[in-house]
């Protein structure tokens, strides 16, 4: 059920902004608990990266006194992914065009991050 409510959230993130190619939650530990990817990307793969990316940028804002970290932001020349921690033992990750509008893609993202987080409780 839990599984379902999950994918439920993927489904709607990704269907509220056009800019939004695809999502995935990811366990702190990098396991894959939900995902809308292309099937060109590799779950295991995004799983373990997001986690390593997150645990690296949470690192990193304590070690230079910026405070807890909100979001992880690569932006590549074919686009962006955005990490967002999803409750305390989850990852949101999510792909976006590279002509996206960041604002709105920040604001649906953390909204479905929010949700995921009620969920996971």
């Amino acid at each position: 059920m839990r599984s379902n409510m999950l994918q439920t959230v993927l489904n709607d993130l990704n269907g509220t902004s056009a800019d939004i190619e695809a999502s995935a939650i990811i366990s702190s530990d990098g396991l894959m608990m939900a995902a809308l990817l292309p099937n060109t990307v590799d779950e295991d793969r995004v799983g373990a990266m997001s986690a390593a990316m997150l645990s690296l940028g949470d690192r990193t804002a304590r070690e230079l006194a910026r405070g807890t970290l909100d979001q992880v932001l690569i932006k590549g020349e074919k686009g962006y992914v955005l990490m967002v921690q999803a409750g305390a033992d989850a990852v949101l990750t999510v792909m976006a065009k590279p002509n996206a509008k960041l604002g709105l893609v920040f604001l649906d993202v953390r909204r479905a991050a929010d949700a995921i987080g009620r969920i996971l409780g």
